[in-house]
Order: structure tokens, then C-alpha cells, then sequence
């Protein structure tokens, strides 16, 4: 059975023809990571809409929740695990703050230092979005045995060590 072409395949095809000297070869994984993960965050968007917050909000919600008690976090940590500009984490928590999913205050140690906690409308949304996010997760992924996630994972940790160093 003839495999069919991807959009990937299509491009690099369209490379070969305009560049045939450029060295393609990367872009079978690397376009298709890029690929895969902006239809991964498509999908998670689309799982916790009904929550009314977009992708970006339930990382920001999912970070300060798995924090543990008192669930709160400064900005800073949570610009270390959530993927934005300084600029847009301040406009994702305006946002948040007016949803009422969080709430902002002083840090009692240091007051220079802010809080960003969930309030507990935010930890009520987080707690039953973040299971619809899991279940998407594991659905976007049925199609590859358990010998090949673990294939992948091992794969896709080698080369985001190799690329973070």
C-alpha cells in the first residue's frame, strides 16, 4: 500500500524543485513537530472551550494548580513554565484576574514581589478542564502502541535535552 503525501512531503517536494541544493532533510521531523504542535494546541483549545478559556489559560491555571497549596505563584515562576512573552503573561492574567479565575496580592516575604493565586471558581474550572485536557491528550496519541510512545517520548526528550543545553 502507497503511502500518501503529507503536507510536509509537499513542501519539501516544492524545495527539491525551487532549491534542489538545500539539504531538506531535517524538515521531515522538524516541520512535522511544528506541525503536530500547533494541531495539538488547536485540539486543546477546542477541549476546554467550553470553559471559556483558551489554551494559554488553562497552562497558566494548570501551573499554578499543580503547585500544591497555597496555590499561588510569582509571574516569573510562572514564565518558566509557561511559554509567552513578560507582555502577554501580563494580558493572560488581566484576563484571568477579570474571569475571576485568579486573584493578585503581595507577597507577605517580600512585598516588592506579587502573588498570582487561583481563586476558587479558578480551581473549580482548572480541576474539571484539566480532565477534559488529559483524556485529549490521550486520544490525540491512540493511534501508537505503548511501545511507541515510549519510543517517541524518549525520542522527543533527547532532542529537547540536546536542544535546551
Amino acid at each position: 500500500m502507497k503511502e500518501e503525501n503529507d503536507l510536509i512531503d509537499e513542501l519539501i517536494k516544492d524545495w527539491k524543485e525551487e532549491r534542489p541544493e538545500l539539504n531538506t532533510s531535517a524538515m521531515h521531523v522538524v516541520g512535522r513537530i511544528l506541525l503536530l504542535s500547533k494541531t495539538l494546541e488547536r485540539r486543546a483549545s477546542i477541549a476546554v472551550a467550553g470553559f471559556n478559556i483558551h489554551y494559554t489559560d488553562l497552562d497558566v491555571l494548570a501551573t499554578i494548580r499543580r503547585s500544591g497549596k497555597p496555590y499561588e505563584l510569582t509571574p516569573s515562576q510562572l514564565m518558566k513554565s509557561v511559554l509567552i512573552s513578560s507582555g502577554a503573561m501580563t494580558a493572560l492574567l488581566n484576563r484571568l484576574t477579570k474571569l475571576g479565575l485568579v486573584y493578585r496580592s503581595s507577597n507577605p516575604n517580600d512585598g516588592r514581589m506579587k502573588l498570582v493565586g487561583l481563586t476558587e471558581k479558578g480551581a473549580k474550572i482548572i480541576d474539571e478542564a484539566i480532565k477534559l485536557r488529559m483524556i485529549d491528550a490521550s486520544e490525540s496519541i491512540d493511534t501508537l502502541s505503548e511501545t511507541e510512545k515510549k519510543e517517541l517520548s524518549a525520542l522527543l526528550k533527547k532532542l529537547l535535552t540536546a536542544l535546551d543545553s
